[in-house]
């Protein structure tokens, strides 16, 4: 969902759209259960890496949940084509708002369930905690972003440093690495930044949906795209790290370029960095950490 969010601000841009409200309250909120899905496939298998299977079954149960109200509202339960340049494929179902209501309300629990199974586990983190140790000046060096960023101290994120859709609408905090069990900036850090942000989701999840206007989802769909000649880029906050649009147009229906900016690609390049002196037992802490996808990378 995040991915798609990304490009149709992109190209909304260089077309000049601008969306009716309504839409931007249920693209947040798709892409902040987006989010909190991809978190929970983050702990999950991080968990396994270190060899912590129940956390991962529990995981991957509300992961389900969360996939559900996908399906329900595009049919699709992992590649989407929801969220159309200037609208929707389809409005909300009738029982949408209420069945996310009620996943927030199950959720919050869970998050401290998870807490109590993992996060606090003496041994997950004696296995993290000080292995990895990702200080904040090298993290800009490398061009770092996400939660592997601010979880080496500084509160930067997207969302509220260039916002966009309607996150300024909204109030929500961003988390930051502290070193509660070890060096600001290890692996236990990048992993609790995720537990956190998931909490900070369901703030924002729960205020969309207290704020979402009526109103027609495809008023600005354009029926033909005639996009003029020029260039624009764009950057939302992807799970995963910053996801940034660079498109060059011609003034032709394919465009001449479209350069993506995957945070993922980048943020493997500290990796190297992050292992030196580590035992190759913690060379697997320190890569579940970052919570890389490869269909980023190798492209």
């Amino acid at each position: 969902m995040y991915n798609n969010f990304g490009y149709v601000i992109a190209v909304e841009k260089l077309l000049g759209i601008e969306v009716p409200e309504r839409v931007e309250y249920i693209r947040v909120i798709m892409g902040e259960l987006q989010r909190i899905a991809s978190h929970l496939v983050a702990l999950g298998t991080y968990g396994v890496d270190i060899g912590a299977f129940t956390p991962f079954l529990y995981c991957f149960r509300d992961r389900e949940k969360i996939l559900d109200l996908f399906e329900m509202t595009s049919g699709a339960r992992l590649l989407y084509n929801y969220m159309w340049v200037g609208g929707v494929s389809h409005d909300l179902h009738p029982d949408f708002l209420r069945l996310a209501k009620d996943f927030v309300d199950y959720f919050r629990p869970k998050v401290i369930e998870l807490n109590n199974l993992l996060s606090y586990n003496k041994i997950f983190i004696e296995r993290t905690a000080n292995v990895g140790i990702l200080p904040l000046e090298t993290a800009i060096n490398y061009g770092i972003t996400g939660p592997n960023l601010r979880a080496s101290g500084i509160a930067f994120d997207v969302r509220k440093e260039d916002p966009y859709s309607v996150y300024d609408k909204l109030d929500f905090d961003i988390p930051k690495g502290e070193g509660l069990h070890g060096t600001v900036g290890d692996s236990w850090d990048r992993y609790y930044v995720r537990i956190l942000e998931m909490e900070q989701s369901l703030r924002i999840i729960e205020q969309a949906i207290e704020q979402i206007p009526d109103g027609d989802v495809f008023s600005a769909i354009p029926k033909r795209i005639k996009p003029p000649k020029g260039h624009v880029y764009t950057r939302v906050e992807n799970p995963k790290g910053e996801l940034g649009y660079f498109i060059i147009s011609e003034g032709g229906l394919q465009p001449f370029r479209v350069k993506v900016r995957a945070p993922s690609f980048v943020n493997m390049e500290i990796f190297g960095e992050l292992c030196k002196g580590h035992l190759i037992a913690d060379v697997i802490a320190i890569l579940g950490s970052l919570d890389i996808v490869l269909g980023e990378i190798d492209r």
